[in-house]
Order: structure tokens, then sequence, then C-alpha cells
């Protein structure tokens, strides 16, 4: 029970990673605010899980009004706020950079970069109050390395990195930790959605490339992200602020 007495808020708790995530940190102990834009799936996922250790709030992650609420409604539901995941993220489109829809870079960078920053900058003076705790920003394999056709995905993932590294510098005196999980190729929506958007002859082969750069040989499962988030959310990683910390297979290595 790592996380027992906790109150942990994640956004974009209905997706893949975000659900399994907040499935481990209710079993761990915590008790947990669900945000998300998809009302009737994070209805849906609560419904799953002990009704006294969940809330549910719907959250626009651009919106700074939308992430103020979403925190307040947290403290509302639970007295406290000791941990916020800003994992609420969406991959963009596949495209040469002469092709680029300027419109469609600009959301990503709204949900991807703004959101976290917008979250944090909301969940800091609550977490101040609880007397400190871990913030985990889901950043990507796309966080430390190039992708060819994938500049706005791979730019807010990157960005997202030198926020962290700001931020672990600023609130560490407050006792609030500040760390990237960095999931890889995992088996999810997302992973689908950039593999059909690189055009049938690549998405025929997509899989079995990234399998074949990958040293374990195969995709990560969505539950695998969870664990390295709880720990980072946790006591145990009292001493680890300012890291990037990679769920990726290996991927990234070479």
């Amino acid at each position: 029970m790592r996380l027992q007495d906790k109150v942990i808020l994640i956004t974009g708790a209905a997706g893949a990673i975000g659900s399994n995530a907040a499935r481990q940190f209710v079993a761990e102990g915590a008790q947990v605010m669900l945000a998300d834009l998809d009302a009737d799936a994070l209805a849906q996922l609560a419904a799953e899980l002990p009704a006294d250790r969940v809330g549910t709030v719907t959250v626009d992650v651009t919106d700074a009004a939308s992430n103020e609420a979403m925190v307040q409604a947290c403290v509302d539901r639970f007295g406290a706020l000791h941990g916020f995941v800003a994992n609420a993220g969406t991959e963009g489109r596949v495209s040469p950079i002469e092709e680029l829809d300027i419109d469609a870079f600009d959301r990503v960078m709204a949900i991807n970069v703004r959101g976290p920053v917008l979250g944090i900058k909301y969940a800091v003076p609550a977490m101040k109050a609880a007397g400190g705790g871990s913030i985990v920003i889901t950043s990507s394999g796309a966080g430390v390395k190039g992708a060819a056709q994938m500049t706005p995905y791979n730019t807010s993932k990157h960005a997202v990195i030198g926020t962290m590294r700001c931020l672990a510098l600023e609130l560490g005196a407050a006792g609030i930790r500040v760390n990237t999980v960095n999931p890889g190729p995992i088996k999810s929506r997302m992973m689908s959605s950039i593999s059909e958007d690189f055009g049938p002859e690549v998405s025929a082969n997509f899989e079995a490339a990234v399998t074949a750069a990958t040293p374990v040989g195969r995709f990560g499962g969505p539950e695998e992200v969870g664990p390295l988030m709880t720990f980072l959310l946790s006591d145990e990683a009292s001493y680890c602020t300012g890291g990037v910390y990679m769920v990726d297979g290996g991927n990234s290595a070479g």
C-alpha cells in the first residue's frame, strides 16, 4: 500500500495508460480524482472502483479555469492533494513539415504542453498546503529522440521534459518532486492512430518495424506504465526529482 493516505489527481484518466494507472493507484491505497474530457468514459472507469476512493471531474486541460476547477474539485472531494499526474495527451497528425497543419500543431502543443503547465500551476498551491508531494508528467520515448514526420508530437514531448526540469529546481525546497515518465511503444489507441496516419504501406509493417527496434522484442502494455508512476508518487522515491524515467523496452537506448 505504497500510496496509503495519499490523494492523487490524474488527467487523461480515461485513456489506456491513465485508466490502468488509476486502478493501480487505488490498489496501492490512494484516493484518486479521475479527470478527463470524456465524461462517459470517466463514469465507466469510476464504476469499476470503490466509490469512497474515487471522484471524477471533466476537464479541458487547455483551459485555465477548467484546470483550476479540477484541482478545487479534488480538494473539495478528498481534502488535500499529494500527487498530480499530468497524463492527458494527443498524438496529432503525421505529415511532412511542408504539409504541416498549423492549427493541428497548435492543438497538440495546447494539450501536451499548455495542459501540464496549467494543471501544475493550480496543483502546486494545494500540494504546498499538504506539505509537499510528487508531480509526474507523462512525456514519451518521443521526448528523447526524433522521428521523421512527427514534429508536433515529438516537439511537445521534448517540451514537457524542459518543463519538468525547471519545476524540479523551482519546487524542491517546497518538498515537491517533479519527474517525467516516458512510455515507448505501448499497445494503445494512440499507437494505432500513429500507425494508420503513416499510410497503408508503412502501417502494414509498423508493428514489426517497431518491435525490431525494441530490445525486449515487443510492444509494452498500458499496465506496465502505472507501476513506475506509482513508485514516483510514493515516499520510496523521496530522493527522485528532475528525472526522465523510460518505460520503453529499451527502444531509446540505441
